[in-house]
């Protein structure tokens, strides 16, 4: 079996590689891994969309996991169509027929969208540009890849469940940072809405069975998520700030103070032009970067997952407990307080 991992060197596609294990290793298979920028002479090196596809990619594949991604959500249009469908499409042009597609797509697609949330108007109802982009790579792989389809939806992903490693931190891990600098004076959001995450171990989970099982005879869809059993905001600020703090205790520095949380509402009425007109360009640019939380952490419907991500207190413990560690100087930092830059006229 020849299988090709796009992205192979990002949060997933490192967990996936290293799932597959031997099971994707010779004679029985022949596994590729390609990824932006090379890490290792083992790694096909492809800027995907942008220049044609090297001579290694020629020939069937049997598997295609297609895990690269441009997962900021500050991307506008244009930039999302160029990060993520356009690449996507020269990803397709090396499937066939006889090729099993598993496409990494995100939870959020499947979502409640609102056209007056964030920039929905701009993103038909999405919550931002990378919601946007993977929702239309869903409809182009449905009506355009001929073989067999997986697609795999998580959620916002952390480290592994007990250990809480993770190939690089990003996206909710931006809070955990703004929380210890002292930038997340609040956090927008409403405090019962559903927070989902799930490990990444338990995402590359699915994929790999995907990948080793028999191509499903028709669109198959996996959504990873704890769904009802889901963490809320309030728990989930609890959590970050209790493990927080009992890595600075441990190591004798003064605890952190849980942030307000701030509704959505209040945060675009007051919030939102306070923070634009006394903030300092950094402290104003990085609560505006918080509130793309907003979305993420005002659900008020539960995702109806497939493959149950369970006890998502234990994963978020793990998962910040390994930041911290990993991170000491910015775990262990003091909070900055925000300061007005100018006065009322």
């Amino acid at each position: 079996m020849r299988i090709l991992v796009t992205g192979a060197t990002g949060v997933v596609g490192t967990e996936v590689v290293q799932r597959l294990g031997p099971a994707a290793a010779p004679p029985r298979s022949t596994l590729t891994r390609v990824a932006r920028r090379l890490t290792d002479d083992t790694l096909v090196r492809w800027r995907i969309g942008a220049e044609p596809p090297p001579a290694e990619l020629a020939g069937h594949w049997d598997v295609i996991v297609h895990s690269a991604a441009t997962t900021r959500w500050t991307l506008g249009r244009e930039e999302a169509v160029g990060a993520n469908i356009d690449p996507l499409r020269a990803v397709l042009a090396l499937a066939d027929r006889d090729t099993h597609l598993v496409h990494l797509s995100t939870a959020y697609v499947g979502g409640v969208r609102n056209p007056e949330d964030l920039r929905g108007a701009e993103f038909e109802g999405y919550r931002n540009g990378y919601e946007w982009s993977k929702a239309r790579c869903e409809e182009v792989v449905r009506t355009e890849h001929p073989g067999p389809l997986t697609v795999v939806r998580p959620p916002l992903i952390v480290g592994r469940r007990g250990s809480g490693e993770i190939s690089r931190f990003s996206g909710p891990y931006t809070m955990l940072q703004a929380l210890v600098s002292g930038l997340a004076a609040v956090v927008v959001g409403d405090p019962g809405g559903y927070a989902e995450i799930s490990p990444v171990d338990e995402v590359a989970v699915v994929v790999a069975a995907a990948v080793l099982a028999a191509p499903p005879a028709a669109p198959r869809t996996e959504v990873i998520a704890a769904g009802r059993h889901s963490l809320t905001l309030d728990a989930l600020l609890d959590i970050i700030c209790l493990t927080l703090n009992e890595f600075r205790q441990a190591a004798g520095v003064a605890p952190i103070e849980r942030p307000r949380i701030v509704s959505g509402d209040s945060w675009d009425r007051f919030f939102l032009p306070l923070a634009d007109r006394y903030l300092s360009p950094v402290q104003s640019q990085a609560v505006k970067l918080l509130a793309m939380f907003q979305s993420y952490t005002s659900m008020t419907r539960p995702f109806e997952p497939t493959r149950p991500v369970a006890d998502p207190a234990a994963v978020m413990t793990a998962a910040v407990r390994h930041w911290a560690t990993s991170k000491p100087r910015l775990a262990l930092a003091t909070p900055q307080q925000w300061a007005l830059i100018a006065e009322p006229a």
